[in-house]
């Protein structure tokens, strides 16, 4: 038996997904040495090809989330086609897709159909709300999700409107929690034999998040009202967002931390002081201690200094509020590659954020590559469908299947 050189060698995936929740999971699932097959519909192929930054005809969001994956071009409403995807089905061990809720069914490649033709297959389904109940067959996405979870009420000043934030949070969550459900069920698979559905959704991953809100305000029979509280936590203190001279730091300190904060603010006495004894203490006198550390904090020239100052030298939770211009010149993010350098043929080389994920026995970061639109048709359609180049070249010619090469291979 030949040893894999990665966590996932071995294992093949047929990826319907679009977009970031499913191509996270099989994105993830790419850098852990998965054969991903990724099913792209014509004309265009997916959607996030033409998203920004697009440069030489091609797009650094989808290289981002598709580097690793092998492109197939089909025409949905072609039997043809739809019946070599089904023969390439019979040799995987996964299906990915986040389609809305019966989508994936009118394709041809429903739970039922596919467990039929694939018993050990492994199934997993992304959508906005899940496959069932009330709001499941409404269009969703990720601040979607947020908004229906209580998680965009926590966010804002108190008095003001509900802030959202730029960042694809509830996807990429989203994409990790399935990829957990599909290698757990992986590992059930091997132990019994039989594949299963998994299904993750922005609306549950979201209401995940709720570590305090949810259980203290059931637990106090409503009395506790969890509400948004601008740059301050409204249950904790001190744990907010405090100004500096020039910037902003963030800080988390809990009760065996607070002695640390006295003696970095120059203050060891105040350990002590009634005013801020405990937790309760400091939320109730919480404008003042904030005021004072504030205070403290402007002596610093810079976020960065003060940060650096009472985090290593007083064992302090606190970080400066980077940008991401800074974050991405970060020396921890640069040395453990939490952002990394990735090198594209046609669009050059660029940064994006690392795989979060570390194995001891895989490598860190394999050579990956995103495809052009139907890159692999000959490869994936040879090798698993039984046909030879000739009889694939000839279905992309009759437009059963399509092969687009990006704008500067063309």
């Amino acid at each position: 038996m030949v040893k894999p050189t990665n966590i996932l060698d071995g294992i093949r995936v047929l990826d319907f997904s679009q977009a970031l929740a499913g191509p996270t999971t099989t994105r993830l699932m790419a850098e852990m040495g998965a054969e991903v097959i990724k099913v792209e519909l014509a004309p265009h192929g997916e959607a996030s090809r033409a998203l920004p930054f697009i440069r030489n005809g091609r797009s650094g969001y989808y290289i981002q989330q598709n580097r690793g994956k092998k492109s197939i071009g089909i025409d949905r409403k072609n039997p043809r086609s739809i019946e070599l995807v089904k023969k390439v089905l019979l040799s995987c061990d996964v299906l990915v897709e986040n389609f809305a809720p019966g989508a994936i069914n009118r394709l041809g490649f429903g739970w039922d159909e596919v467990h039929q033709l694939n018993p050990r297959l492994v199934m997993g389904s992304i959508s906005a709300f899940g496959q069932s109940g009330p709001l499941s067959t409404l269009p969703g996405y990720d601040y979607i999700g947020a908004a229906y979870a209580g998680v965009l009420s926590m966010i804002g000043e108190p008095d003001g409107p509900p802030y959202f934030y730029t960042l694809g949070i509830g996807d990429v969550m989203t994409g990790a929690h399935l990829l957990a459900a599909i290698n757990g069920a992986l590992f059930y698979r091997e132990k019994t034999g039989k594949g299963q559905y998994v299904e993750a959704s922005l609306l549950d991953s979201y209401f995940h998040c709720h570590e305090v809100n949810v259980q203290a305000h059931t637990a106090s029979g409503g009395a506790i009202k969890p509400h948004r509280s601008g740059a301050h936590h409204y249950a904790v203190s001190p744990l907010g967002v405090f100004k500096c001279k020039e910037g902003y730091v963030m800080l988390a300190v809990l009760q065996n931390q607070w002695p640390n904060l006295c003696k970095a603010v120059g203050k060891p006495e105040l350990a002590v002081d009634p005013r801020f004894i405990d937790n309760a203490s400091r939320v109730q006198n919480r404008d003042a201690l904030n005021a004072m550390i504030e205070q403290c904090l402007a002596k610093y020239p810079t976020a960065i200094e003060a940060a650096e100052d009472w985090g290593f030298n007083h064992h302090v939770p606190i970080a400066p509020i980077l940008s991401v211009e800074q974050a991405v010149k970060h020396p921890h993010l640069i040395e453990r590659e939490t952002v990394r350098t990735v090198q594209d043929p046609i669009f050059g080389s660029y940064q994006v954020p690392g795989m979060p994920l570390r194995f001891s026995e895989a490598p860190r970061h394999p050579d990956l590559r995103a495809a052009y639109l139907g890159e692999h048709n000959v490869d994936v359609f040879t090798r698993y469908a039984g046909l030879s180049e000739a009889e694939v070249r000839k279905l992309e010619q009759e437009g059963a299947l399509i092969a687009k090469p990006d704008l500067a291979q063309a």
